[in-house]
């Protein structure tokens, strides 16, 4: 029984660090049919995150414009935002089972945890003809907001060709 809840408690720790991406599409939608697309924001830009929207921004047009689909500034076949957010999870870091009676009783070992940042991006691309959600896909990931800007930028830029990989559907390189 101990077993497993010292597995239990080290598989927490491991999945805080993975990085998750999912992806949705409509499924009646011709995408080879889409060749441009504009940006349009949720909400303006908060005074101070200016450099990060245009890197989140750079990022997605370098992988829209790996697909073969060109950026305008209005009037395009799709019409492309984001959403993004940081949320916080505890890290179980270590456990303390106080010496050599570690098989002993559960309720003898101490458990230590962080919080550790994890950022949300969710790319949505809308058509505007229909006026339709047409593929939606969502990106998440440990950060250390600690690190310099160009670590940071490499692992948004990693994050988001794994996530447009899947895009257009159904041409996924494995």
């Amino acid at each position: 029984m101990q077993l497993i809840r010292l597995s239990t408690v080290l598989l927490l720790g491991v999945a805080a660090f993975a990085q998750d991406v999912q992806f949705d599409y409509d499924r009646s939608v011709n995408f080879s049919a889409y060749k441009t697309y504009h940006w349009v924001d949720y909400r303006p830009v908060q005074t101070g995150d200016e450099l990060l929207d245009h890197d989140i921004k750079r990022a997605i047009d370098e992988q829209l414009a790996g697909k073969g689909l060109r950026r305008v500034e209005s009037g395009g076949d799709l019409i492309v935002c984001y959403q993004a957010g940081i949320t916080q999870e505890k890290q179980f870091d270590s456990l303390d089972w106080g010496g050599p009676r570690w098989w002993g009783n559960w309720a003898n070992g101490r458990m230590s945890t962080s919080t550790i940042d994890i950022g949300n991006l969710v790319v949505r691309l809308f058509d505007p003809a229909i006026k339709q959600l047409v593929w939606r896909g969502s990106a998440s990931q440990t950060l250390d907001l600690k690190k310099d800007p160009d670590k940071n930028y490499r692992a948004l830029e990693k994050a988001m060709a794994k996530l447009f990989k899947n895009y257009p559907p159904g041409t996924a390189r494995k």
